[in-house]
């Protein structure tokens, strides 16, 4: 049980670092790994359409977008 809350804990630390870090930087200018444009231009292709500005839950559920 110690090994597993201490992991929780510097799992929870890692995600407050990153939560600040995408929430202080303009996404444009955020890059979190090399290979960022080629995971976006890959998503692109897949989702062509998906607007990533809004996202409707419902909309994403529907048979179209399964």
């Amino acid at each position: 049980p110690r090994v597993e809350l201490a992991w929780a804990m510097k799992a929870h630390q890692h995600a407050e670092v990153y939560f600040n870090l995408i929430s202080s930087v303009e996404p444009k200018f955020l890059k979190l790994t090399q290979v960022d444009e080629r995971i976006y231009e890959e998503f692109r292709r897949t989702f062509r359409n998906l607007r990533v500005d809004v996202l409707d839950p419902e909309e994403l559920k529907s048979e179209a977008a399964k």
